[in-house]
């Protein structure tokens, strides 16, 4: 078994949405050579890296998620937009968009990292591009084959995200795996009064 991380991710067990646009463009990919296909349970999208298990002591991962629950405290759930497949460096990806309430809460994330460390110790560039991946490619070459494959498809889920987790990921297999150390609800701040 490999190394773990910790990393703050935006898993969809509650955002079904998400789940059947990747089976929608999976079913597009399907017996094509060289992919590794993410099952719905391991979607997921990277918000920041914290750092290797055995590198964090338990009390700064518990740390980092007070700083994250005090710096989100009221954050407003991110609107976006998933999709469509595309072909993309590391497999088959969707974007998301837009940017900038994902960037509030990362950048939420990032300066807890730092409340507890120090910002020179935040993992990861504060530049991202944002994706929730569908497909790993295990070759290198064209993706002409890919781009076919998706060529019209155009499907997109419109959702909120309503939570942010601090997950244990590991690799061992041909797809990211985890298990879940924490949850942050985002609230809007009307709901925080009531």
């Amino acid at each position: 078994m490999g190394r773990r991380m910790y990393t703050w991710h935006v898993t969809f067990a509650d955002l079904p949405a998400v789940g059947r646009l990747a089976v929608r463009a999976q079913a597009r990919l399907h017996g094509l050579p060289g992919l590794d296909l993410v099952p719905v349970r391991w979607l997921h999208l990277t918000m920041q890296g914290v750092g290797f298990t055995d590198e964090v002591p338990d009390a700064d991962a518990a740390a980092i998620v007070d700083a994250a629950r005090r710096r989100l405290a009221g954050a407003e759930p991110p609107r976006v937009k998933i999709g469509p497949a595309r072909a993309a460096s590391e497999g088959i990806a969707f974007d998301v968009q837009p940017l900038d309430g994902l960037t509030r809460v990362r950048d939420g994330l990032r300066a807890a990292i730092a409340d507890t460390w120090s910002v020179a110790a935040v993992p990861e560039s504060a530049e991202w591009t944002p994706h929730v991946s569908v497909a790993y490619s295990r070759v290198s070459g064209p993706a002409d084959m890919y781009e076919a494959a998706l060529s019209g498809e155009q499907a997109t889920a419109d959702v909120v995200i309503g939570a942010v987790q601090l997950i244990v990921l590991g690799r061992d297999e041909h797809v990211y795996q985890w298990h879940e150390y924490a949850e942050l609800c985002l609230l809007p701040q009307k709901d925080l009064a009531g």
